[in-house]
């Protein structure tokens, strides 16, 4: 089947066909945000199927986009990295994420909530220097979901870095933070802040004072939070 074509001269139509299919903007979103692996890929949108993401990086691979490498040590894995055509990539997709929280509504956005992506995000976010220099373990209960997507554990420490866990990693826990997750995606945003959550009494952080007390500065925001909203 051939592939649409807006059969148009301009550069912006041609650049088009190749980021204007479906998942191909926010799949380089994943990419530039420092993503190789393909199960971290889908980790990055997890409501893209696994054959349509496969389909997208070979698309992607031909246009000179990105290149797949081989790792060393595992001849079925491979690293998916950005050719300097894909790194030139990043200024298009932050520029589209500025535009997308300034004049996108807040309510609108908030409706799209995804517990997953959400601890994604946040774990590779971390503010890390803000964390004691020890390993920290912090659990994040989302008082609204099912069980399946209800608890979440980030995990710290100098040496391994961050990492995210949906099932429990035996560690006694520093902190408990316990939320809908609408409030704690909104903080994410920067359309709402931790110590208002707590007043309101839609956050209850428990453990820790140091951690609790500094969550905010920890706690991994959004690439687009600095950018004031536009619309309400």
């Amino acid at each position: 089947m051939s592939i649409p074509s807006y059969q148009q001269f301009c550069p912006v139509s041609m650049a088009a066909e190749i980021l204007g299919s479906r998942w191909t903007i926010v799949l380089l979103r994943e990419l530039c945000a420092g993503s190789t692996r393909f199960n971290d890929l889908r980790r990055g949108v997890p409501r893209m199927s696994p054959a349509l993401l496969s389909k997208r990086l070979k698309e992607l691979e031909g246009h000179g986009v990105i290149e797949r490498r081989l790792v060393r040590k595992h001849p079925d894995i491979y690293d998916y990295v950005l050719t300097k055509a894909g790194q030139e990539l990043k200024k298009v997709v932050m520029e589209v994420g500025v535009w997308g929280q300034r004049w996108v509504e807040s309510d609108l956005s908030l409706k799209n909530t995804d517990p997953s992506l959400l601890m994604w995000d946040m774990r590779r976010n971390l503010n890390t220097p803000k964390l004691p220099p020890r390993r920290v373990t912090i659990q994040f209960i989302f008082s609204d979901q099912k069980s399946a997507s209800k608890n979440f554990w980030i995990l710290h420490d100098q040496n391994n870095g961050a990492d995210l866990c949906s099932i429990d990693p035996g560690f006694d826990v520093d902190l408990f933070v316990r939320c809908d997750l609408r409030t704690l995606t909104a903080i994410w945003m920067g359309l709402d802040r931790v110590a208002k959550a707590i007043a309101d009494e839609r956050m209850f952080l428990s453990g820790d004072s140091d951690l609790s007390g500094a969550m905010q500065d920890w706690l991994g925001l959004s690439p687009f939070a600095a950018t004031p909203k536009q619309v309400a």
